[in-house]
């Protein structure tokens, strides 16, 4: 039998500061916007552009991570999976929200560029909570 495959590789830059939040029971999650641009020419020669924002969810450490160096304009590349809830409003309308929960973090900003920090990665719980080494860390 064929595997299924759910997998979002997205790279853009952060609509508003993380949302840190805890479950009841103490789970950390963290909730931004991730805005991706696209361009192209249209049949006259002219540049069209068009950008499609992205509703992410972070949950445990690295949701944590995402709050303490993320912020808005933050440039990330994010992988994770979708997930779409639904839900009926008190008028009966159906409603339906997608939202790609990742559990893979790296941050693309410079230093320099003043925004959290360095190229880092971080994960969720489940792969492995450390950072991999920047630049910064290597000996040579």
């Amino acid at each position: 039998m064929a595997k299924d495959l759910n997998k979002v590789l997205l790279i853009g830059r952060l609509g508003q500061d993380p949302e840190l939040k805890y479950t009841q029971s103490g789970v950390a999650v963290a909730n931004f916007s991730l805005a991706t641009g696209m361009k192209w020419k249209d049949q006259e020669g002219n540049w069209q552009e068009r950008t499609e924002w992205h509703n992410v969810k972070a949950w445990r450490g690295l949701a944590e991570t995402c709050s303490n160096y993320l912020k808005k304009g933050s440039r990330v590349y994010v992988e994770g999976r979708l997930e779409t809830s639904n839900w009926e409003d008190e008028n009966k309308k159906k409603h339906y929200k997608t939202e790609v929960i990742i559990d893979d973090m790296i941050m693309l900003d410079s230093k320099s560029d003043n925004t959290g920090g360095g190229s880092n990665t971080a994960k969720t719980e489940k792969s492995s909570t450390e950072s991999k080494a920047s630049d910064d860390d290597l000996p040579f």
